[in-house]
């Protein structure tokens, strides 16, 4: 008889064991791992930390910068109100002045009408002066006993006073008179004498002489000196002698001698003055020929350089030698720097009752 087969089981017990505990172990890791995850998000790094940190800090810093950003919009918008009304203001004041300006050019144009009819009578005016004096000089031609003939036709309207009875011209012939300025004076001073006798200021003062000797009177007497460190007259030995006029010979040799006079050494006003109290009887006219203040007051000095303030104490010390009664006519040859000279020289003049004037560089 046949045995029965046995059925074989496919699924036993151990594969089921085998199975729950793989699957168990898939579970128990998957726990751990999970486990793991939840640890550290919870616990973040610290790398992590500080980045927040960092972006939290810069958050906070563009805020600020959005805020100082809306304030300074906000004074920019202000700032262009304010601007905007200061071009509308400018604007409405450069209106006006145009109207104004329009109205200032019919005015000038209206000015310069009246002052061109205004130049036309001056010219006329002019031209009937000189005509009047033209006929003057021809009348007073036969009573002068030399002439000078200046350039062009200017004419001699000086107010100074040059008649009298007895004339004395006091010459300025420092080194001083060499030239205008300082610079070219100590330049000058150091040339030859020929160079100094051709200095455009010291002929300017010669001519002046020569100028002033023409309207002496015929029946005048005249002395001529010239000083710098000391006084002495023109022609040797006139010292304290009046001159006279007469046909006017002596006259000619005073200018010739006074043309080959060289100018030097420093300015002693106070010899200079002396001289009106040596002559006897004393001049009623002086006519003074200067180009500033005096730098010493006596013959010999040992002193260098003198202030501005010692030159004005010397002017008034030499001063008081004058005379009362005698008047004082001064010719100022203006020097650069001696800016109390025309001051101190008019008062000179002022005080004495004579006259003042500064010499232009083409007179006579």
């Amino acid at each position: 008889m046949a045995r029965k087969r046995r059925e074989s089981q496919i699924i036993g017990m151990s594969f089921l064991d085998i199975m729950s505990c793989g699957f168990g172990a898939v579970v128990l890791f998957f726990m751990i791992i999970n486990s793991q995850v939840r640890r550290d998000t919870d616990s973040p790094p610290e790398e992590l930390s500080g980045e927040t940190a960092r972006l939290e800090f810069e958050v906070l810093e563009a805020r600020k910068n959005l805020v100082l950003a809306k304030n300074t919009m906000e004074e920019l918008d202000d700032e262009r109100a304010r601007a905007t009304s200061r071009i509308a203001q400018i604007t409405a004041l450069i209106e006006k002045l145009k109207i104004e300006l329009a109205q200032h050019d019919q005015e000038t144009l209206a000015k310069v009408e009246r002052v061109e009819k205004l130049q036309s009578d001056i010219e006329r005016l002019e031209e009937e002066r000189k005509r009047l004096l033209a006929a003057e000089e021809a009348r007073e031609s036969g009573s002068k006993v030399r002439s000078f003939t200046g350039e062009g036709d200017r004419q001699y309207l000086t107010g100074l006073k040059v008649g009298g009875d007895r004339i004395l011209v006091l010459v300025d012939s420092s080194a001083s008179m060499l030239d205008r300025r300082i610079i070219n004076i100590i330049r000058r001073r150091n040339m030859s004498e020929d160079v100094k006798l051709r200095s455009l200021k010291w002929r300017q003062a010669v001519s002046s002489v020569d100028w002033l000797s023409a309207q002496f009177p015929p029946t005048s007497k005249f002395q001529i000196y010239t000083f710098n460190t000391s006084a002495k007259p023109v022609l040797k030995g006139s010292d304290g002698v009046w001159l006279d006029v007469g046909d006017g010979k002596q006259l000619d040799e005073a200018i010739r001698v006074l043309r080959r006079t060289v100018p030097e050494n420093g300015t002693n006003m106070l010899d200079a003055y002396k001289v009106i109290n040596s002559l006897n009887p004393k001049p009623d006219n002086v006519i003074l020929l200067v180009d500033g203040l005096p730098t010493m007051n006596a013959a010999e000095t040992e002193r260098g350089m003198v202030t501005g303030q010692e030159r004005l104490k010397f002017h008034y010390e030499a001063e008081r030698e004058i005379p009362s009664g005698v008047p004082v006519n001064v010719l100022l040859y203006p020097m650069e720097g001696d800016y109390n000279a025309a001051v101190a020289y008019w008062l000179l003049a002022y005080r004495t009752g004579g006259s003042f004037m500064s010499v232009s560089k083409d007179w006579p």
